[in-house]
């Protein structure tokens, strides 16, 4: 079984979705940003776990070096070529999270680059434009 993993980031808290290769959900549930806590839940996916996608945030870096760092594949969502699906996404946190890990399951997330953390200039220069 294949799964994919979509987190919407927040200032204090995050919501993580987990579906499978059918769209089924697995996991669906808001989290303090706790890199612990948020790794703890994905760990029981890790083996089938094709990616986890993080939407580009002013706050991404933490969550997606953390991952990055206990060997997840990451993906950074690219909000402004997302927006050509506005219509069909959903103003909540609990469906954006599921959304981003629909569109990786689909093969058609718009993704960011993730600059390394040795890049700090770029990593904000990326964000704030």
């Amino acid at each position: 079984m294949k799964t994919y993993a979509g987190i919407d980031l927040h200032s204090s808290n995050s919501f993580v979705g987990v579906i499978d290769q059918n769209d089924e959900k697995l996991h669906s549930r808001r989290h303090d940003n706790n890199l612990k806590e948020i790794v703890k839940v994905l760990k029981r996916y890790k083996k089938s776990l094709q990616g986890v996608v993080v939407e580009s945030t002013y706050n991404w870096y933490w969550l997606v070096d953390g991952l990055l760092e206990q060997g997840y594949k990451v993906h950074l969502a690219n909000p402004a070529a997302i927006q050509q699906y506005k219509g069909l996404k959903n103003r909540d946190d609990k469906y954006d999270a599921f959304w981003l890990a629909h569109l990786l399951r689909l093969g058609i997330l718009p993704q960011g680059y993730i600059y390394p953390k040795s890049l700090p200039l770029q990593r904000k220069i990326a964000v704030d434009n």
